[in-house]
C-alpha cells in the first residue's frame, strides 16, 4: 500500500503520449518502460520503497516491545507463527493479498467510472442510492454476522464463570505454535470462559515482560526459568485441591529437579535433545560410535545444522567432552569453546533455529542437532530420516505450567491447569504439536499406536539415563557462555 500510494499518482501525471512518442521514435515497448516510464516514476517507487521498509521495521520494533495484557498485532502475530507452515497464516495472507487487491481495485476503477460519467454527462442518483444501500445491507449483515454471538446457554456458562472464578476472562502466555487445534476453543465452551492467548520466542523474552509488570493467569516457560522465578519469589504455589487430574501425569514427570514436588508447576511438555539424520547418506553405526563428535567428523563438513543457541550448542561441547552442562570449571568451559571453536571452524556448519525442521524435512542436510518434538515431525514428514541421542548424555527438559504471582484470575488459572491434564486435552495437544505429552494414557496411547508415534524414535524422551541433565539456573554461567558463543560464530 504503501509503494502504490507514491508511485500511483507518478503513474497518473504522465503524459499518456510518451509511449507512443517513444515507439514512433524507434523504440520497442519494453525500451519505452524502461527507458522512458521507468526514469519517471523512479521518485516514486524510491521513497515508496524506503517508507515500506520503516514502517515495517519500526511497527515490528516498537510492537515487539509494547504488545501485552490482550494487546496483539498482525506483525507479532506472523512472527509467532513461524515456526512451522500454519494453515492460520495461509488464511491471514490470503484475507491480506484480497484486502490489497480490493484497495487497489477501487483506486483505480473509481477515478474512470467517475471519468466516463462526466465524459457521457449522466449520473444515475437512483442506482448510487441502491449501490450504497446495498453496500451498507452487507456491511450490516456482516457486522450482525460477527457480533451476533454467544447462544443463551453459553452465555448463562460466561456468568456462571464470572460468578465462580472472580472473572471469565484468561490470559495465557507461551511459546508460538504450542497449542492444540482445539484445546483452546474447547476450553473456552466448556466453561464459559474467554482465554487470550499471547506468544513469545524465548524464556528471557517472557522473562523480561513479566519483570516490566504485564500480568498472566498461566505462564508455560522451561524448567530452567522456573527454577529462577522460583528464586525472585515471582510464582504463586500451586492448590493441588484444585488440579485432581494431576493424578494423569506420567510417573517419568514427576517431581523434576527444579520442583520436586510439584508445587509450583505442572509439567506441560517434556523431551530431549538429540541428532536427526538421512540414514541413507549417515552410517548408523558412525553416528552411535562418535555421538556428538560427530559434529566434528569432516567427512560431514557442509552437511550440518547446528541449533543457533549458546545453551544447547556448549551442552552438546560439555557432554561431548564427558562433562556437566552445568559445570562452572573454567577449564572445562575453555576446552568446551575450543571443540566449538574447531566444529565451527572444519565443519561450515550453517546456524537455525526453527527452521531446522524444513530443511531436514526437504533433505537439505545430512546432520542435525534437533530438539525431540520438532525431531518427531521430521521423521514423520521423511522417511530417510532417523534421531540418535548420544550415549555422551543430552539435555533433557520440561516445559512446565505456573501461575505467576500477579495473576489476576487464578482460580481460573487452576482450572486451566487442570484441563490441561485431562486425555482430550493432552491428545488434541501432543498429536497436533508432535512434542511428548505428561499424561499417562495419552503417552501410552502415542507410542503404541502405529497411527501415531509407535515407530518414531524422537517422540519417546530417555529417562533414568545418568548422564542426562536438566539445566539450572545459573545466571553467571550463562553471560559467560553467551558472549565465548559470540565469539565462535565469529570466527566463522
Amino acid at each position: 500500500p504503501y509503494v502504490m500510494l507514491s508511485v500511483t499518482p507518478k503513474l497518473r501525471s504522465l503524459d499518456p503520449n510518451l509511449i507512443d512518442a517513444a515507439m514512433d521514435l524507434g523504440a520497442t515497448p519494453f525500451q519505452a518502460l524502461t527507458k522512458v516510464i521507468v526514469p519517471q516514476i523512479k521518485p516514486g517507487i524510491v521513497s515508496g520503497a524506503l517508507i515500506a521498509f520503516t514502517m515495517s521495521f519500526d511497527d515490528f520494533v516498537i510492537s515487539y516491545f509494547t504488545t501485552g495484557n490482550g494487546v496483539n498485532n498482525i506483525s507479532i502475530l506472523v512472527y509467532t507463527m513461524s515456526k512451522r507452515v500454519n494453515p492460520s497464516i495461509n488464511a491471514l495472507s490470503t484475507i491480506v493479498i484480497l484486502l490489497i487487491t480490493l484497495a487497489l481495485g477501487v483506486v483505480n476503477i473509481v477515478p474512470i467510472v467517475r471519468e466516463k460519467r462526466e465524459k457521457d454527462g449522466k449520473t444515475s442518483r437512483a442506482v448510487s442510492r441502491k449501490a450504497m444501500a446495498i453496500v451498507a445491507g452487507v456491511l450490516v449483515l456482516a457486522v450482525l454476522g460477527g457480533t451476533v454471538g454467544a447462544s443463551v446457554s453459553q452465555q448463562r456458562k460466561s456468568a456462571e464463570a464470572i460468578e465462580k472464578y472472580g472473572s471469565n476472562v484468561l490470559k495465557l502466555y507461551l511459546p508460538g505454535e504450542y497449542l492444540g487445534e482445539n484445546v483452546i476453543s474447547d476450553f473456552e465452551k466448556q466453561f464459559g470462559v474467554r482465554v487470550i492467548v499471547e506468544n513469545f520466542d524465548s524464556n528471557e523474552m517472557m522473562y523480561t515482560k513479566l519483570m516490566a509488570g504485564d500480568r498472566y493467569d498461566v505462564v508455560i516457560p522451561s524448567d530452567y526459568m522456573i527454577e529462577r522465578l522460583m528464586k525472585e519469589d515471582f510464582l504463586q504455589p500451586l492448590d493441588k485441591s484444585l488440579i485432581p487430574n494431576m493424578e494423569n501425569m506420567d510417573d517419568a514427570v514427576r517431581g523434576m529437579s527444579y520442583d520436586p514436588q510439584n508445587d509450583w508447576s505442572i509439567p506441560y511438555f517434556w523431551g530431549s535433545v538429540g541428532l536427526v539424520y538421512n540414514h541413507e547418506n549417515v552410517d548408523p553405526a558412525v553416528i552411535e560410535r562418535e555421538g556428538w563428535e560427530i559434529l566434528r567428523n569432516t567427512d560431514y563438513a557442509g552437511h550440518v545444522y547446528i541449533y543457533d543457541s549458546e545453551r544447547d550448542s556448549f551442552m552438546m561441547a560439555f557432554k561431548a567432552l564427558g562433562y556437566s552442562m552445568n559445570t562452572e570449571d573454567p577449564d572445562e568451559i575453555n576446552a568446551a569453546y575450543e571443540w566449538l571453536l574447531q566444529m565451527n571452524n572444519t565443519m561450515s556448519p550453517v546456524y537455525v533455529t526453527d527452521e531446522v525442521i524444513d530443511g531436514m524435512m526437504n533433505g537439505y542436510k545430512d546432520i542435525a542437532v534437533v530438539y525431540s518434538g520438532d525431531a518427531a515431525v521430521v521423521l514423520d514428514e521423511n522417511e530417510d530420516m532417523s534421531f540418535y541421542m548420544p550415549s555422551q548424555g543430552t539435555n533433557i527438559w520440561c516445559d512446565a505450567m505456573v501461575i505467576p504471582q500477579n495473576a489476576e484470575n487464578p482460580k481460573l488459572a487452576h482450572e486451566f491447569i487442570n484441563y490441561m491434564l485431562t486425555y482430550e486435552a493432552a491428545f488434541d495437544n501432543t498429536e497436533t504439536v508432535g512434542y511428548t505429552s505428561p499424561n499417562a494414557e495419552v503417552f501410552e496411547e502415542m507410542t503404541s499406536s502405529e497411527d501415531l508415534y509407535a515407530d518414531n524414535a524422537a517422540y519417546l524422551p530417555r529417562s533414568g539415563y545418568d548422564k542426562d541433565e536438566m539445566f539450572h539456573d545459573n545466571q553467571t554461567l550463562m553471560r559467560e557462555l553467551s558472549r565465548l558463543w559470540i565469539k565462535v560464530k565469529a570466527a566463522k
